[in-house]
């Protein structure tokens, strides 16, 4: 049993250090980049759409 854990983890090892393409700094920054605008716009987009409904809705039921 022992020796299928190791068999295991050196196999992983094996395949994160050799076989694994890691992205380069600029390819990661793009990516996060790409990450964080797309997440500003949906939260813009889910506010707005928040904003219109409460205002629709003081209007529906006046307070």
């Amino acid at each position: 049993m022992l020796k299928k854990i190791i068999n295991y983890c050196k196999a992983c090892y094996d395949e994160l250090a050799h076989k694994t393409t890691w992205p380069t700094r600029k390819e990661l920054t793009h990516s996060a980049v790409v990450v964080l605008s797309a997440s500003l716009i949906i939260a813009l987009v889910v506010w707005a759409m928040d904003f219109v409904f409460k205002s629709f809705m003081s209007l529906v039921y006046p307070a």
